[in-house]
């Protein structure tokens, strides 16, 4: 448990760092691929606790949920639909209910 928490020490320190700026026009994509992967952080935590911690799996949804989030804002963008707002709904919904059962886990504990 201790090691998602020192990645995401290390993760801002290095963020504030060596600021990297984003075009104004990819903000939307990178948003929604950061939702993305912060879908992905929360729910290896909720696996870990519950001792069903695949490395495999993680690291395949990491990637692939970031970029499925970007790809579906890009499509919505050409299409003229907000689309990214699906995944932000679908990603938001499961970061709160990971973070639920993250939370009963440690008052239960």
């Amino acid at each position: 448990m201790i090691l998602p928490i020192a990645g995401l020490i290390i993760g801002i320190y290095i963020g504030t760092m060596f600021p990297l700026r984003i075009p104004q026009e990819y903000a939307k994509f990178m948003s929604i691929a950061v939702l993305a992967s912060l879908d992905s952080v929360f729910g290896g935590m909720r696996s870990a606790i519950e001792e069903k911690f695949d490395n495999q799996v993680f690291i395949s949804g990491f990637f692939f949920n970031a970029l499925l989030a970007a790809g579906l804002a890009y499509v919505g963008e050409r299409l003229g639909i907000d689309l990214y707002y699906v995944a932000l709904l679908a990603f938001g919904l499961r970061i709160f209910q990971n973070l639920a059962i993250i939370r009963r886990y440690f008052l239960k504990k």
